[in-house]
């Protein structure tokens, strides 16, 4: 693998014109954005404080008081002014970048002299910096304001926050790495190493690629850093008694990253460290490093993950647990879990185009993500349920880390800002350049344009789109200056029902002038102004099972149709959805239908409620006749996974028993 197979960072300029997904960057601009800015500084009634805006007053010596929130509220703030410079590089607001330059200007306020940057070690803990780096999050932290610092440079041009995070990896790269008087180890919690990457990306200082590739090198390596620190600190740990001793694979600690073939732990360090493995694989060339991304990434989406795109099924440690361990009353899908999944999937389609990546990317995006936050964009879900009974989830203790609506705001508020930071920067994921071979990838069917430099010339091409809603898509190039000879590689998603229809400027192409790659169609021309290519991929609803391991959907299908995935609801069924089971023969047949604002696609079809008549005197078994199993007909309507939850609290179901 040669280093940088494809860096499409630094060679595209992408908008979004999206019917779908335009309007959820308006949402989060508009209303998401300002709402969260109001939220970090403690203006939002009946919300719990968050603290994170005056953390940094305090940290800056301008107010005075304690410590509020968890040990990494920076990150917070961080991801919220990351998204900010997404927001401001498609669409340029004064409003909004006044609030992030007033917030900018804390940020820096509260630097120390040397570069150090964290609250609540200034705060709470002075003296005791990068002493308890399993448990505290100071590298995670950093790494955030990083990559906000790179995202707001990239939009506005300003250096301040990017002048502030270099003298913080100055300080970090001195203060880490193999050599004497410095410390030998790592975070607990990954994403440093993939904002170090970012930051070399834009200021081409290597040492920043080195020190990422050092944290990776040094993970799970012996002696072990972790129990090493923990026995330095009197085998203390700062979240006693949760947790007592160092869980090496809790941190993918227990062994070195290239030797980790099946993934384990918290499913939010586990995607930030995959993603960066992959980062510096492809910039490195580093194969042995590529070749444990792949086994990582056949083992998490073969094998570990929901259907809705979503990882990590046990609320013990947000963790994942074991093969085909995937639950569905009490899954903890975690939104950070996915959003890092589709990190993880845009870096290896960055090391190789192949369709799966941007399949997973487009499965997480249209269910687990925008499915984690309401239409009115001030609500969320911190857990992604694939089914929902609120009693049960209100009482039973097993349960209650599954809430049965979105909540306006969390202690742990990880999870909002990570939507608003993707959201935002959605253009980054649409296409890749391949200089190598000359190909433009288009990977997801999003409605956008791209330009780009190509021989002395500018080219721009607008992509049309019909997802999620009908499965056609067409690409109009446009250039000043005469015919340019390169190839356009379109993904033909996984959910396409037989065979696509392609054409160039209304005519069917012909066998010779395409190939199949990888699962993309590949056509190469000498492109000229006004040229386009139309694809229609047959969208048919679908019933879909799963693998005979996966226990707790067996005997159980779930609907499908493109890249949706649908659930039912209490709403339009009633209570006890547990008693719906459905014939897999049934057709399913479209509905148009309005909710939440959102003119979506439901599916009908005929279905089955067991009948509780037998049961009226109260028994709480009884022996299997045909009375006891009688059922009656009912007609099943099911709508979209991401628009659950949007018409009060109520039963919720992805998987149904089929007969």
């Amino acid at each position: 693998m040669p280093p940088e197979t494809c860096n499409p960072r630094f060679h595209l300029s992408v908008q979004l014109h999206d019917p779908f997904w335009s309007r959820y960057q308006q949402l989060v601009r508009e209303t998401v954005l300002p709402y969260q800015y109001e939220i970090l500084n403690d203006r939002v009634p009946g919300v719990e404080p968050s603290g994170a805006i005056r953390n940094f007053r305090i940290a800056a010596g301008l107010e005075t008081g304690e410590f509020t929130g968890m040990v990494f509220q920076d990150s917070d703030v961080a991801k919220w002014l990351e998204a900010v410079g997404y927001a401001l590089k498609t669409k340029r607001d004064s409003e909004l970048e006044r609030m992030a330059d007033d917030v900018i200007d804390l940020v820096v306020a509260a630097q120390q002299p040397d570069g150090y940057l964290n609250t609540y070690f200034t705060i709470k803990e002075p003296g005791k910096r990068f002493t308890n780096l399993m448990d505290c999050h100071e590298l995670y932290c950093a790494g955030h304001m990083m990559e906000a610092a790179v995202s707001y440079y990239e939009a506005t041009g300003k250096r301040k926050l990017l002048d502030a995070m270099c003298r913080f990896a100055d300080l970090i790269a001195d203060t880490f790495g193999p050599g004497e008087g410095q410390i030998h180890g790592y975070d607990g919690h990954q994403e440093i190493e993939l904002a170090l990457v970012k930051l070399y990306g834009v200021t081409g200082e290597k040492r920043y690629l080195d020190l990422a590739r050092y944290f990776l090198d040094a993970r799970g390596t012996e002696p072990n850093f972790f129990l090493q620190e923990w026995e330095r600190r009197g085998r203390k740990s700062f979240w006693w008694p949760w947790m007592k001793e160092p869980d090496l694979a809790y941190h993918q600690a227990h062994k070195p990253v290239r030797e980790q073939d099946v993934a384990v732990g918290h499913a939010v360090r586990a995607m930030y460290m995959y993603t960066a493995m992959a980062d510096v694989a492809r910039l490195t060339g580093d194969e042995t490093l590529a070749k444990a991304c792949e086994r990582l990434w056949e083992d998490v989406t073969r094998r570990q993950m929901y259907i809705i795109g979503a990882v990590g099924s046990t609320h013990q440690g947000e963790a994942f647990t074991f093969d085909y361990d995937l639950p569905n009353e009490t899954a903890y899908a975690e939104t950070c879990a996915s959003v890092g999944l589709i990190f993880f999937a845009k870096r290896m389609l960055d090391i190789a185009a192949r369709s799966e990546y941007a399949d997973v990317i487009e499965r997480a995006l249209y269910n687990a993500v925008i499915g984690s936050m309401a239409q009115d964009g001030k609500h969320y879900c911190y857990v992604n349920p694939l089914e929902i009974l609120p009693r049960a989830n209100e009482e039973n203790p097993d349960r209650r880390h599954v809430r049965p609506t979105r909540q306006a705001w969390f202690g742990c508020a990880c999870c909002p800002p990570n939507v608003a930071r993707l959201l935002m920067s959605l253009g980054d994921y649409v296409y890749s350049w391949h200089e190598a071979d000359r190909t433009l990838y288009a990977h997801l069917h999003i409605g956008s344009s791209v330009e780009w430099d190509l021989d002395g010339s500018r080219v721009q091409v607008a992509l049309a789109s019909g997802l999620p809603w009908r499965g056609e898509a067409s690409l109009r190039v446009s250039m000043s200056d005469g015919p340019r000879r390169f190839a356009v590689a379109v993904r033909i998603p996984g959910w396409c029902a037989g065979e696509p229809n392609l054409r160039v400027n209304g005519k069917p192409i012909a066998e010779s002038e395409v190939c199949l790659k990888n699962g993309y169609a590949v056509i190469e021309r000498a492109f000229t102004d006004g040229d386009e290519v139309a694809l229609e991929f047959p969208m048919e609803a679908r019933w879909v099972v799963g693998h005979p391991e996966l226990r707790a959907v067996s005997g159980m299908a779930a609907i499908e149709r493109g890249p949706l995935v649908y659930c039912v609801e209490e709403a339009d069924h009633g209570p006890n959805l547990a008693a719906l089971s459905v014939d897999l023969g049934a057709p399913l047949v479209e509905a148009p239908y309005r909710i939440a604002g959102v003119d979506a696609m439901a599916l009908e079809c005929d279905a089955y409620r067991r009948d509780g008549a037998a049961f009226q005197d109260g028994a709480l078994y009884r022996p299997a006749t045909e009375e006891s199993r009688r059922e009656h007909k009912v007609r099943l309507h099911a709508i979209p996974y991401f628009l659950w939850g949007n018409r009060g609290q109520g039963e919720m179901r992805v998987w149904l028993r089929w007969r």
